[in-house]
């Protein structure tokens, strides 16, 4: 009897031509009755998908904390909604309807336009459909047949899916037979029936061109989330409510912290001086923690030459995402394109006709370099050859790159003198900015910019000190994250994908460093998932996902283990046998980007910030003008002893000045009267409201910067 393998270990004995659904059922009725899909070999799959002899299967049940399982539901309910758009507007044609991140959306060709006032007719419809709980049915079709089909259908968009797809096409019906329910061309998976959707809700309508091109026909994209439970439903929406009044845009500009001006540019950061503040002290308290690891700080400039980066890989790997290159002349970037285009070639084919123009235009331009190259190359045109002999003529003429990453030029820095295996491990440190060019639309806030700064570090070390170096990136890591009360997070380890050609180095190398990366991270205590896909083009690495307080993940701090670039720049240090070693690599960035970090941390803390962190940590307000001298006398004192502070002594009473203060998060607020200034008091209160009671002035000097010291997070 054929077996299948589950996702303890143990196999299953199942008879031949088993499904999915076949497999719960053998494992208990309980499991049976709560599938919804199943996983083979890693692929989502129906219920009544046949199970091969010797796969690993897995049942997926309807929770909300499984990304696979809320994949099928959201798929499922973006064809309930499509189905209910259809059934109010006849006239619409589908596109297509995928699942995202926390729901899915359906993109449709309307000559209405859609408004929120349609979804509830769009949402009672769908609840219609959940009701009358229709099985979803697949069937296939031979892939000349489809067409036929779909021809006849005359939807342009789907026999466009349909061409784009491979081999026989599949279809799915809500409902039991072909032809009398609707019905979609689809791979599925798809849950049992429509009546195991649980909760669901429309939830925005927006433009969107077909297939992301501007010249094509603009269709009307709607969204909805789906979830197992009402309840789960409920939390999202909540949350979602909770993110909106968080929003670190509105906060920001509330707060005066941050400014972003279209004269400046898009995705460009201003940090106004509230804001740099925030920005200054955390960059503070990580350079004093590096100084205590033995990092070492270093300067380097905001932009470098293309042949860095062309060694380093980052050029033209992140082309798309990078700036446009900086040319003086002409022959800079002719060259430049001539590399990119050889590289492109096949290894020993023949010249391609991009070559040639771009020859031809050198020619002109530059008939000097146009003979160098040709006589280097002459009688030859392999390609390793020619990129050498265009390599050559860069050396001397080539443009340069607003730095897309910091690590090339501190690879730099380390072969900038001899190294002896005594001076390893060298750690060098920077808050380094660099620059990506992206989309507009992917622009927000400062969560996704064009500048930015990272609190970038490299590393250089023995392979034997690899584990502890990873391991102290590690612990710093954590340090980070726990200090502002960002403690409940969970490690993942990104992998390369055998599949993907995005990837540089020798299989050998990426063993190396996967096999470190897991050893280290075992070696910390940690739990970990793995990821293929999730490494760097260079190394694998460790990410940091981080819950904020609302629920929300985010990826935080990072550390990557890197054997290539040392290779790419041949790095080296003396051995104790006096002879050359080439040195691994770590990079590390516990805050990643401080506009992204500081964007979590305002959305995190609401802009309540830790007095450590405050842009103003207290505000003296005098009760009348008999009270005035004493608060500024109050106020010289604590800014002596070091503190951010306010003194309101205008007309207004107390009341409003409280306000005011609690409206910008000021952590302490000191109400000064006659009474206080003749006992020498301050009465405190804190931005809830609460008042905290009265208290002598230099107690309260002596718990402020105790609070500081310690970096206090108020619960």
């Amino acid at each position: 009897m054929p077996e299948v393998i589950l996702p303890d270990g143990n196999k299953l004995d199942v008879p031949a031509g088993a499904t999915v659904a076949d497999v719960a059922a053998k494992i208990g009725p309980r499991l049976a009755k709560a599938a919804i899909a199943g996983k083979i070999d890693g692929e989502i799959v129906d219920l009544r998908r046949p199970v091969p002899a010797g796969s690993k299967v897995e049942i997926l049940t309807a929770t909300a904390d499984n990304p696979d399982s809320l994949y099928v539901i959201r798929h499922s309910a973006a064809h309930v909604m499509a189905e209910a758009i259809c059934t109010l507007f006849p006239q619409t044609k589908l596109v297509y309807g995928p699942p995202v991140e926390n729901g899915f959306y359906y993109d449709i060709d309307l000559d209405r336009p859609l408004t929120p006032e349609d979804f509830d007719a769009i949402e009672k419809k769908m609840a219609e459909i959940i009701k009358e709980d229709r099985p979803f049915t697949r069937y296939e079709m031979p892939r000349e047949q489809a067409m036929e089909r779909l021809r006849r259908e005359g939807n342009r968009y789907k026999i466009d899916n349909a061409e784009r797809a491979e081999g026989d096409l599949s279809f799915y019906v809500t409902g039991s037979e072909p032809g009398k329910y609707f019905e979609d061309l689809c791979r599925g998976p798809h849950l049992p029936s429509t009546g195991r959707i649980g909760a669901f809700k429309v939830m925005q309508v927006s433009g969107a061109y077909y297939r992301g091109d501007q010249n094509e026909t603009q269709l009307q994209r709607v969204y909805g989330t789906a979830w197992p439970s009402k309840k789960d439903l409920d939390q999202y929406l909540h949350q979602l409510e909770e993110a909106r009044k968080r929003d670190h845009r509105k906060i920001g500009t509330e707060l005066n912290l941050f400014l972003i001006d279209p004269l400046v540019g898009s995705g460009l950061v201003l940090w106004k001086p509230k804001g740099a503040i925030v920005r200054s002290k955390l960059e503070e308290f990580l350079r004093g923690e590096l100084v205590r690891n033995g990092y070492q700080l270093v300067y380097t400039p905001h932009i470098g030459k293309l042949g860095l980066y062309r060694t380093s890989g980052h050029f033209p790997y992140y082309k798309d995402s990078q700036f446009p290159p900086l040319y003086e002349h002409k022959t800079e970037e002719l060259l430049n394109l001539l590399w990119e285009a050889v590289r492109s070639r096949p290894d020993d084919g023949p010249i391609g006709d991009r070559e040639r123009a771009i020859l031809d235009e050198l020619q002109q331009s530059a008939p000097a370099v146009y003979q160098a190259l040709t006589a280097a190359t002459e009688g030859c045109c392999r390609k390793a050859d020619t990129i050498k002999a265009i390599e050559r003529q860069l050396d001397t003429a080539d443009g340069y790159l607003l730095k897309p990453m910091n690590c090339p030029h501190h690879v730099r820095i380390f072969a900038s003198e001899p190294r002896s295996y005594r001076d390893l491990p060298v750690r060098l440190a920077e808050f380094g900015t660099v620059y990506r060019y992206e989309q507009s639309g992917e622009l927000s806030g400062m969560t996704r910019v064009r500048g930015f700064t990272q609190d970038d570090a490299h590393l250089f070390c023995r392979p034997d000190q690899l584990l502890d170096e990873i391991g102290g990136c590690v612990d710093l890591t954590r340090k980070v994250l726990e200090t502002l009360a960002l403690k409940d997070y969970r490690v993942r380890i990104g992998l390369r994908d055998p599949a993907s050609d995005k990837y540089v180095g020798s299989d050998e190398n990426w063993r190396l460093a996967e096999d470190a990366v897991r050893t280290a991270v075992r070696n910390s205590g940690m739990t970990f998932t793995e990821e293929q896909g999730e490494a760097a083009f260079y190394g694998p690495k460790i990410d940091f996902v981080v819950k904020d307080c609302i629920g929300r993940e985010w990826q935080l701090g990072t550390v990557q283990v890197d054997y290539n670039l040392p290779q790419r720049f041949d790095l080296s240090y003396i051995g104790s046998d006096n002879a050359a070693h080439r040195p691994v690599m770590i990079h590390r960035a516990p805050f990643g980007s401080l506009e992204r970090f500081v964007a979590i941390l305002i959305e995190h803390f609401a802009g309540a910030f830790p007095l450590w962190l405050s842009p103003v940590q207290v505000v003296v307000a005098s009760v009348s003008e008999k009270s005035a001298e004493y608060a500024e006398a109050v106020g010289r004192r604590l800014t002596a002893a070091g503190l951010r502070v306010e003194v309101d002594t205008t007309a207004e009473k107390i009341g409003p000045k409280k306000h005011a203060a609690r409206k910008q998060k000021v952590p302490y607020i000191l109400v000064v009267g006659e009474q206080e200034a003749a006992a020498g008091t301050v009465n405190v209160n804190d931005r809830t409201g609460r008042n905290l009671g009265t208290e002598p002035l230099e107690a309260l000097v002596t718990r402020c910067l105790q609070e500081v010291e310690a970096r206090t997070i108020q619960e």
